[in-house]
């Protein structure tokens, strides 16, 4: 059986390497497994005490998907497994999902904080824990085929893997917008709102990669070196290759209109009551009809609660956030609905966003473990 992720050093010109890990997974559009989690950890805390790699590519196999989110089948299963038994109240039952999340969280925690550049390609589709992947990257690509979105709440989740953070950091009120609509990102899209920093077409990416090993790694900063090619990748995109108009961009004094009310059914109501004939809009608002309202509630909640933390603040809320999700209906019921039965027919509960009221929010905030004891409480 093959690995669902590969690894391999590429030679530079002055002797130095490059690490280039590869998701290998594309029968799933590469989803983020807890194989590939335990795959990646320890090689990227190798490449980093190497002082002969000067940087790491992150990329994936196969022209669809960088990562198109979480492997969320073994987490339905824990889940159901988890509501049928005794325990089905506390958290810190559902084993499986407790090592998911923590580990998967390290893993985008490593990334933010990793000492040498990180170079994700991020090409295709990349959504959920595939953005959570390439969020923390020191050096973002985005292609003329970047889709990027974060749709938890057509699952009953809401935009984890760092999203609190990252989303409550975008311009404006995107952050909300985004979280509550689950909205298509292009690449124009993608660096409006700082989740990428440089679009490049897919076809140059060999060009890229040769560049790169013609680099002098180790004499000066290795993070400028990179951003040097990528910058130069950007101006020679030819002129055939079309990268679409930012629709953030364009409807951004709209989206902050809509998302400026003081409450999140205030928010919801003016997004609902939008009358446009964009396309683009209307499958945001779409999305927002049919998906889950206790997911609305949440993370907007967590956007706020978190503009003042460190994102190792941030992971250790979202465990519990997360882990209280996986104790609650919504979770496993959006994910039979959409990914297991595919009925699209989720029963949503609460059903309605005045029944998320605030008390019900903050039950996702209890923390059953001492701050020393919390299982992220080593991320600084």
């Amino acid at each position: 059986m093959s690995q669902p992720v590969l690894f391999e050093e590429l030679a530079t010109q002055n002797g130095r390497r490059i690490g280039v890990a590869t998701l290998a997974s594309e029968k799933t559009l590469n989803a983020l497994s807890l194989d590939m989690v335990h795959l990646l950890t320890p090689q990227l805390r190798q490449w980093a005490r190497d002082p002969e790699i000067a940087m790491v590519l992150l990329q994936a196999q196969g022209e669809k998907a960088f990562c198109a989110g979480g492997d969320l089948q073994k987490i339905y299963t824990s889940m159901r497994e988890h509501h049928a038994s005794p325990a089905r109240d506390d958290i810190r039952g559902n084993r499986y999902a407790a090592e998911f999340f923590e580990h998967e969280y390290r893993l985008d925690y490593e990334i933010h904080t990793y000492p040498k550049p990180i170079l994700c390609w991020g090409h295709g589709i990349v959504m959920g824990g595939g953005i959570g992947l390439m969020a923390g990257c020191s050096h973002r690509v985005v292609t003329e085929r970047s889709r990027l979105a974060m749709p938890e709440i057509t699952i009953g989740l809401y935009p984890d893997v760092g999203g609190s953070w990252f989303l409550s950091r975008t311009p404006g009120k995107l952050g909300a917008f985004l979280a509550l609509t689950g909205a298509l990102m292009n690449a124009e899209d993608a660096k409006f709102t700082g989740l990428a920093d440089y679009r490049v077409a897919h076809a140059d990416k060999q060009k890229v990669i040769d560049a790169l090993l013609l680099q002098n790694w180790g004499d000066g900063d290795d993070a400028a070196v990179l951003g040097r090619v990528l910058q130069q990748a950007e101006r020679d995109v030819a002129a055939d290759v079309t990268f679409a108009p930012s629709a953030l961009r364009d409807n951004f004094d709209l989206i902050n209109t809509l998302c400026s009310g003081q409450t999140v059914p205030d928010i919801v109501d003016a997004i609902l009551a939008n009358k446009s004939d964009n396309p683009w809009l209307q499958k945001a608002i779409a999305t927002l009809t049919a998906g889950a309202p206790g997911s609305a509630a949440l993370a907007l909640a967590l956007q706020r609660r978190v503009r003042h933390m460190s994102l190792a603040e941030v992971f250790r809320l979202e465990f519990v956030v997360t882990l209280h999700c996986a104790t609650r209906p919504d979770f496993v019921e959006g994910i039979r609905a959409l990914i297991i039965e595919k009925d699209q027919k989720p029963k949503w509960n609460p059903a309605r966003l005045a029944d998320a009221t605030p008390k019900w929010v903050d039950g996702f905030f209890i923390d059953p473990w001492p701050a020393s004891e919390h299982p992220l409480a080593d991320l600084v």
